[in-house]
């Protein structure tokens, strides 16, 4: 008689009993295992870096803002080692500016808004039309920050936030100026994507120093700063609005210039500067006012002095009743 009942081992030991163990009891040749291997490895690793961008994620916030201190501290010229950023950063006024007034927005903090973020805002941003922008960005925020570095109150420098496209990418940093709004005191840029060794030398500390000094605009306000094809020579006509090219990299070096003449002219932060300029110009008018007058009073007290010591002198002079000096 045919026993037609199998025993555990045998049905386990089937291909039946194969399948029924379940998924891992399956060869490892087999694609469904395969794909399923595949699929949940996937997943788990989306998983976890999900997870950890979420709990890293404030940190990352955190290193960008202490980045971006950084970098305007140091075209400020504020690099004292033995202070903390945020000490040094103390002395940084952050504002807001309407860039087609050039008005500063009292009512916004300039800490907490984000100009870049905002450029790719279509409500808070404009589309340049092609012949405005040079500097190649397509859309500029309608409001912009500035940081401005006061000493007892009186400005001293003025740190302006720029963006452009160089040979490969667009090149973010920071250009200072002076209070007179003209003169330049330093630049830098701390985010492109340009070649290592040619364009990539717009990071180099020795040609950023070759901006300090500068002047931005020339006597009829138009902005005239830009870097040159080779370097600066005794017959380089006007040096004082040229900076040395980057060798082996003309077209970055061209969209340094493109994005100076864009940040620093009429669709950029020139309603701002023109304002300060006048304010500056005010300022020293009635300064030379003050020194003027403080001297004509200084020689008035000077002369009245004078006048009572030659009173003295001859009252001291004059015999006595008697007749006797």
């Amino acid at each position: 008689m045919i026993n037609n009942h199998k025993t555990a081992f045998e049905l386990v030991a089937s291909p039946v009993g194969r399948q029924q163990r379940g998924f891992l009891s399956l060869p490892n040749d087999n694609i469904v295992k395969t794909i399923g291997v595949a699929t949940l490895l996937c997943l788990v690793c989306s998983i976890i870096v999900a997870v950890s961008a979420t709990v890293l994620k404030p940190k990352q916030v955190e290193n960008k803002l202490l980045d971006k201190k950084t970098n305007i501290l140091l075209v400020a010229g504020l690099t004292d080692g033995s202070k903390s950023v945020d000490e040094r950063f103390a002395k940084i006024e952050s504002i807001v500016i309407d860039m087609n007034s050039g008005m500063v927005q009292q009512d916004m903090d300039g800490n907490a808004y984000d100009q870049r973020k905002a450029s790719r805002d279509p409500e808070r941003s404009t589309v340049l039309p092609r012949e405005q922008d040079v500097a190649v960005i397509k859309r500029r925020a309608n409001l912009a920050n500035v940081y401005l570095f006061k000493e007892e109150d009186r400005l001293k420098k003025i740190i302006l936030p720029i963006k452009g496209y160089g040979l490969w990418s667009t090149m973010y940093g920071f250009i200072a100026l002076e209070s007179d709004a003209k003169t330049v005191s330093g630049i830098t840029f701390y985010e492109h994507g340009e070649t290592p060794g040619l364009g990539g030398e717009i990071e180099n500390k020795k040609w950023q120093a070759g901006w300090q000094g500068k002047q931005v605009v020339d006597e009829s306000g138009e902005v005239a700063l830009e870097v040159i094809k080779g370097s600066i020579t005794d017959a380089t006509s006007d040096p004082e609005y040229k900076v040395d090219g980057l060798a082996g990299a003309t077209l970055t070096s061209k969209g340094v210039s493109n994005t100076i003449a864009f940040w620093l002219g009429a669709n950029g932060f020139g309603p701002y500067l023109a304002t300060l300029r006048q304010q500056g110009s005010e300022a020293t008018k009635q300064d030379d006012t003050a020194m003027e007058t403080e001297a004509t009073l200084e020689e008035t007290v000077n002369t009245l002095i004078d006048q009572d010591e030659s009173i003295v002198d001859q009252s001291t002079s004059e015999p006595d009743s008697d007749g006797i000096l």
